[in-house]
């Protein structure tokens, strides 16, 4: 059900904030129920969604690929700018609202987008090279918290389509993604999008702008596809090499990496007397080059 900017006229400016889940107007009447089974919690603070639709910038791609809009709180604030939205959603009540109800709302917003549509299905299995006819596009979304690991590995997988995301996470799982060197957060996660992302934390949002909330608190981060390196490695090889190292972070890389293939001069250089927390991305990467390319 695309829904093309043509098809309506621009309308008179909303107040500052959107009249759409307007802080304090959290029992919006959306009918629509957050499902459990589906790690749902709904935003209903705009300015938060504000905020979040903020985190990308201006001269981004023209088109943002939103994930879990829920009851359209973000997707409202995203449909301000100028650009192709396609919104994927798994909850079925979510889509019917989304497609019907919905539209009916944003009528009385301020809207500059050049199309909309709601895509009924999950993430995870959509055919991201195929999505806005192969041109690139950026990701942002309220994550559903059951999934954003593999959203975020989902992404890396098509990191030359994507230049740039941004999004909520858990803040455990936020913070383990900017994480850096030496602290105790600082893993698989940091090493494998900081690779091929720059990483910032922007700003943390508490549990009661959800409905419903949740234990914990939301972290939003923002990551830019890096220009500064050329990505001159294998994926799966700084993968695979990351994942073995972490999977036992106590011990030194000597002895942690015995499974893999590293060649016998190598294992007397000093980098495997350390812990995997203590080595910085770009040493993983020249690591996982001379384990497997046999190159400095």
């Amino acid at each position: 059900h695309p829904m093309s900017r043509d098809r309506g006229k621009r309308r008179s400016p909303a107040k500052k904030g959107g009249g759409m889940g307007r802080k304090g107007d959290t029992q919006r009447t959306t009918g629509v129920r957050a499902k459990k089974h589906l790690g749902q919690h709904f935003l209903t603070d705009a300015s938060v969604a504000m905020r979040i639709a903020g985190t990308l910038s201006p001269d981004g791609p023209p088109r943002i690929l939103e994930i879990g809009p829920g009851t359209g709180v973000l997707t409202a604030f995203l449909l301000r700018r100028p650009v192709d939205l396609l919104a994927v959603e798994l909850d079925g009540e979510s889509v019917k609202y989304l497609r019907e109800v919905f539209p009916l709302e944003l009528a009385s917003e301020t809207t500059s987008y050049k199309s909309f549509e709601v895509l009924h299905g999950d993430f995870l299995k959509l055919d991201l090279p195929g999505l806005f006819g192969g041109e690139p596009f950026a990701v942002t979304g309220n994550f559903p918290y059951n999934i954003s690991t593999q959203i975020v590995f989902r992404v890396l997988e098509n990191r030359e389509r994507i230049p740039e995301f941004s999004g909520m996470f858990q803040r455990e799982v936020a913070e383990r993604i900017c994480a850096g060197p030496g602290s105790k957060t600082y893993g698989i996660l940091s090493v494998l999008v900081q690779a091929y992302y720059l990483a910032e934390y922007r700003f943390t949002v508490p549990p009661e702008v959800f409905d419903p909330p949740p234990k914990v608190e939301s972290g939003v981060l923002h990551l830019r596809y890096r220009t500064d390196t050329r990505a001159d490695w294998d994926y799966q090889h700084l993968t695979r090499l990351v994942k073995t190292a972490f999977n036992q972070r106590r011990k030194t890389l000597r002895n942690s990496l015995k499974s893999l293939p590293v060649p016998d001069y190598l294992k007397e250089d000093a980098i495997f007397d350390r812990r995997p927390e203590q080595l910085e991305v770009r040493e993983f990467i020249a690591l996982s080059k001379r384990i497997w390319d046999d190159t400095v």
